[in-house]
């Protein structure tokens, strides 16, 4: 007698089928998430990094590196940034680049062709893993549309304080800030009288929104708008050479700013972005989408309780009081 053989009806195929693609569907959010929550782990190991480098810089130098370096007095934040090499580009041998800072002649611009090398060099301990946009060299132009240098990018960019500290203008038209970094800056550990776990000292900000480099202010340069950008194309679609190395405390992962949130923190990281403190401890803060809601009494600007307290965490030396459960 013959025996019968047994085998998967449609039906049957069709449902283990089924199984599959939901099981596969639970899954895939889970790697994900676990991918993410690594390419986090490594950008907070990066601005760790940089915030041992920038002690150490202290250390030897008693005072943190300049925002950036500008030979000249102020004139317009655009053409007076030469040499214009930045806080980064300062902090190499910290980080184990000798030989690369040993490459750069630092009395030169930042675009000058015997720097064109170095300042091509991509380092991964500038870039967010996250950041997937950021992955060579990149062209800076200038206000005409002319490319004045090709340069290594960045996912990070250096504090220059509150929103009224502008970070081509500064306070006043002087390029100075309330923040750790700004144009000749010096600032001492002693001089953050707000403390300094309650200073901001770099900020997340993701290249593929905002296209910032390592090496400098580029004399002539503008910041532009990153190839993932969720701001509306507004007139003010670029900024001053400064803003390529420096950012400023008022919002975070902004999708509606008038300027594009060029000067502003921001990273690809799901409801925030990492942020590196004087003390050298990484936070991760939340997103600040907006800022401003109005106008007070006496014409003054109104802003949102957030961004107060992102503000408040981007100056030096402001008095304020800030509470560690409130970002």
């Amino acid at each position: 007698m013959r025996a019968v053989q047994r085998g998967f009806t449609l039906i049957e195929l069709l449902v283990v089928i089924a199984i599959i693609a939901v099981l596969i569907a639970l899954l895939l959010p889970a790697v994900q998430a676990a991918r993410e929550a690594a390419r986090r782990a490594a950008c907070v190991n990066n601005l760790k990094q940089m915030g041992i480098a920038l002690h150490n810089y202290h250390d030897q130098v008693l005072a943190f590196p300049p925002g950036y370096i500008a030979a000249a007095p102020f004139l317009d934040g655009e053409t007076d940034t030469a040499p214009g090499w930045s806080w980064a580009s300062m902090i190499l041998p910290q980080l184990e680049q000798s030989s690369l800072y040993s490459s750069l002649n630092l009395n030169l611009p930042v675009q000058h062709p015997a720097n064109t090398t170095g300042t091509r060099v991509t380092l991964s301990g500038y870039l967010c893993p996250s950041d997937a946009a950021a992955v060579g060299p990149y062209p800076v132009y200038d206000g005409i549309g002319d490319v004045v240098a090709v340069v290594a990018p960045s996912s990070y960019a250096a504090c220059a304080g509150d929103d009224a500290s502008d970070v081509a203008l500064g306070l006043a038209n002087n390029g100075i800030g309330r923040g750790l970094f700004f144009r000749d800056s010096a600032i001492r550990i002693a001089a953050i009288t707000d403390g300094t776990s309650q200073t901001v000292m770099l900020i997340e900000r993701a290249w593929g929104i905002t296209e910032g480099t390592w090496t400098g202010a580029i004399a002539g340069g503008f910041v532009t708008r990153g190839p993932f950008n969720p701001t509306p194309i507004w007139a003010n679609a670029t900024y001053l050479a400064p803003c390529l190395v420096l950012a400023h405390c008022n919002q975070l992962n902004s999708n509606s700013d008038a300027d594009s949130g060029l000067d502003d923190g921001s990273s690809f990281h799901p409801g925030g972005a990492n942020v590196l403190f004087a003390d050298g401890s990484v936070h991760f803060v939340k997103s600040i989408l907006r800022s401003v809601i109005g106008v007070n009494a006496n014409g003054s600007t109104q802003y949102t309780p957030a961004s107060l307290v992102w503000q408040a965490l981007g100056t030096r030396a402001g008095g304020e009081i800030v509470s560690a459960d409130s970002y």
